[in-house]
């Protein structure tokens, strides 16, 4: 419950500072402000990712099945965060380069890294249950968090149109941005941080509810059949 509203109080203040408090950009204009979405969710979609891989490897090692549900679990919230990263990212790329997609190394590794999460629950959806199924939905993960390193350095390694890294190891003191920006930024990562644990504590409460109607489904099922010996 705390984390809940922790998670809905920092999204309140993110908006109020991305949408109210930060100044308009002078060269972009207000789709600038694009900037507070699509960056935290960049960066929990790759966080996401690289939890998914190191839960499954906890579940081939351990066999727990909380591991199971952990990753799922992220990897449900992790494709929507995904999602959000790719649309807002074309909606911002529309007005300031006139395209909605330019094909560049950065955009086209955050896509593979999209369509990696939805791989990894059709796998799940339609692989028959059992370990052989988490152990290739693992190596499906684990490609993804292998993805995200790449994302990331794309606009270093690359001459690209995709705006200079302004945070992290490897941004430039020239791309540093100003302080209500930066500010804003932070808070805007914390929240929707904290937004995706909500939903991921949600969703494996949701899991285990699940969990739990399939054994006792399994176990009226199996009932009859003893009786009737």
């Amino acid at each position: 419950m705390f984390l809940h509203a922790a998670a809905f109080l920092a999204m309140v203040v993110a908006l109020w500072m991305m949408f109210a408090w930060v100044p308009t950009d002078i060269n972009q204009g207000v789709v600038q402000r694009i900037l507070y979405i699509h960056v935290p969710v960049a960066w929990v979609s790759m966080v996401a990712i690289v939890g998914v891989a190191f839960a499954s490897i906890l579940y081939l090692k351990t066999k727990n099945e909380k591991w199971d549900r952990l990753a799922v679990s992220m990897a449900e919230v992790g494709v929507m965060f995904g999602a959000i990263m790719l649309i807002s990212g074309m909606v911002w790329a529309k007005p300031v380069w006139e395209v909605w997609w330019t094909g560049e190394a950065k955009l086209m590794t955050a896509l593979i890294l999209f369509f990696i999460y939805v791989a990894y629950l059709m796998f799940r959806a339609y692989f028959p249950p059992g370990d052989q199924r988490m152990r290739l939905a693992a190596i499906i993960a684990i490609i993804g968090a292998i993805d995200t390193p790449i994302i990331y350095y794309a606009s270093v390694l690359w001459q690209e149109a995709h705006p200079p890294l302004v945070v992290g190891p490897v941004a430039q003191e020239e791309n540093l941005v100003a302080a209500e920006i930066g500010l804003t930024l932070l808070v805007s990562v914390i929240a929707f941080t904290l937004l995706f644990f909500s939903l991921m504590t949600a969703r494996i409460g949701l899991a285990r509810i699940e969990t739990e109607y399939e054994v006792l489904k399994l176990g009226i099922a199996i009932t009859p059949v003893a009786e009737a010996r």
